[in-house]
């Protein structure tokens, strides 16, 4: 085995562990550090591909924006910390289901189309210039769109925290 495929293990382990750790635990505070693990390993997964670019991204986006974003607010609100989520067989049983028939529906992809990791690595000097490329001429009306979108849910939430 190469240190390749032993480094996206490593990180695939570390992505799928906490991940599972977010959505199984009932203390926030504990779910939200496992979110911050699991968009490490993500962007860690990220440079294996060569996608040096996405994985910044990741890292400056998530962990450096929101996460911490959701970690203070967790942290300076006492209620929130002292509480715990409720779940039970009746939440975890149907999204179990869930996720094994998009798993069985993703694999069943990769086998058909005979889809490889290193088919879809983006070269290393030109990277950033492709996804340039293509936001601003194949992809500019969804870039567009999407800037709406998030403008959109800026001010609504801004308008739930008001009240």
């Amino acid at each position: 085995m190469t240190l390749y495929a032993l480094l996206f293990y490593f990180f695939a382990l570390i992505t799928i562990g906490s991940a599972f750790v977010v959505v199984s635990t009932k203390n926030v505070m504990y779910a939200a550090f496992s979110l911050m693990l699991t968009f490490f390993g993500v962007a860690g997964i990220y440079v294996l591909l060569g996608a040096d670019f996405i994985a910044i991204v990741q890292l400056i986006v998530y962990v450096g924006g929101i996460l911490i974003l959701i970690l203070f607010g967790v942290m300076l609100t006492n209620k929130i910390t002292d509480s715990e989520i409720k779940t039970g067989v009746w939440q975890i049983l149907p999204s179990t289901i869930v996720v094994g028939l998009l798993f069985g529906i993703l694999f069943k992809f990769m086998v058909q189309t005979k889809w490889h990791i290193e088919n879809t690595t983006v070269g290393a000097g030109n990277g950033l210039q492709q996804v340039g490329s293509l936001l601003m001429n194949e992809y500019i009306i969804i870039f567009e769109l999407l800037g709406i979108l998030l403008t959109i849910a800026l001010i609504g939430a801004a308008s739930i925290a008001r009240k």
